[in-house]
């Protein structure tokens, strides 16, 4: 009975998996429902936030990625030495190629080709939106990104500290020479909290329950049962999340659809660009699978937390820029599960020179 049991939640979870990118659209139109049947509920849970990192949305992430971070072994951390070659290139595309990259094509689309059909005095504050969402690479998301494509854990966790690091000398510097600005007011207090209660809190927690599930006496083989039950609740909380995000902002999403699909036009070609460019260098030195998949992911998608708050406290709440974040948000869970496809179902012709 329970090897029927396990059987049956495996082919759920593998039906759920199966129709994911099903599940993700039907929660956005989820998401924009309820913030429009249920505006003060929503208005309640997006004001529960501390320096513009939403607890609930927090909390979602933490079961999303405790139980990857459980797969963890610090043990081993001299290992992921041997993936130098994938923590270059992603360094190179997060830092060197994504900002600029953006930047050009913001340019491009907003200040030309779509200058006619948006609100003239937005426009370059829609194109510091861009960068601010550019500048800044992803963190806890990336995690989840890097399961569903069997990425390497250690490697991943690796990757993001660095970013981490990076961002804190790197994110001023860079936005205020792609804006031309002398100075920038960078919003420290979600920069750390972000990496705290993202980063920092998560793998605690997941290194205590490894170490307790550990000390069974069946050991690793009581930790992978205990990430096993703790799978499901992993997807739901991907799902969730998306519910809410999608109902904090689908009233920008209902205001203005015509400017936010103009919007996500550069940001769209900007992930596919990093994660395409990301992954063929990678195939290019030769690095794992494991390692090009989060690295493709990790040089495509955005912190965009930190890039929300830093537009809103250079240009308000009202402005351009905001709303140009704001549409990376939109369209982060989406595109980034088509990457998630791509980078899977090419498994065969990557390895092929590997």
């Amino acid at each position: 009975m329970m090897k029927h049991g396990t059987g049956g939640q495996e082919g759920a979870i593998g039906f759920f998996e199966r129709w994911l990118s099903l599940w993700v659209f039907l929660c956005i139109g989820a998401g924009v429902a309820l913030g429009e049947l249920f505006p003060a509920l929503i208005r309640f849970l997006g004001s529960m936030e501390i320096a513009k990192v939403n607890i609930p949305v927090g909390l979602l992430i933490w079961v999303m990625i405790v139980p990857m971070l459980m797969k963890i072994d610090f043990k081993v951390l001299n290992d992921v030495r041997r993936h130098w070659r994938g923590i270059g290139v992603t360094l190179f595309i997060n830092w060197l190629v994504k900002p600029f990259s953006m930047a050009l094509l913001g340019w491009f689309f907003i200040r030309y080709l779509f200058a006619s059909w948006l609100p003239p005095g937005q426009i370059d504050s829609y194109i510091a939106g861009l960068i601010l969402l550019a500048a800044a690479p992803c963190t806890a998301m990336v995690f989840v990104w890097s399961h569903l494509v069997k990425g390497d854990p250690l490697f991943t966790l690796t990757q993001v500290a660095l970013n981490d690091i990076i961002m804190v000398f790197a994110f001023a510097p860079i936005v205020g020479a792609l804006l031309g600005l002398s100075s920038i007011t960078v919003p420290w207090d979600t920069l750390m909290i972000s990496v705290a209660s993202y980063i920092v809190a998560p793998v605690i927690i997941a290194q205590a329950w490894r170490a307790k599930a550990l000390a069974h006496p069946h050991g690793m083989a009581y930790l992978a049962l205990t990430i096993k039950t703790l799978h499901p609740f992993s997807l739901f909380a991907l799902l969730a999340t998306l519910v809410l995000l999608f109902g904090f902002q689908g009233n920008a999403l209902l205001k203005s659809p015509a400017i936010i699909l103009l919007l996500a036009i550069p940001i769209l070609l900007q992930v596919f660009f990093n994660a395409g460019l990301a992954y063929w260098l990678n195939r290019f030195f030769r690095s794992d699978h494991s390692v090009a998949g989060p690295s493709a992911l990790i040089g495509a998608s955005n912190f965009f937390e930190l890039a929300v708050a830093a537009a809103i406290s250079l240009y308000g709440f009202q402005s351009g820029a905001a709303l140009a974040t704001v549409v990376g948000v939109l369209v982060e869970v989406p595109v980034m599960l088509l990457v998630v496809q791509v980078v899977n179902r090419t498994k065969n012709w990557y390895e092929s020179v590997i």
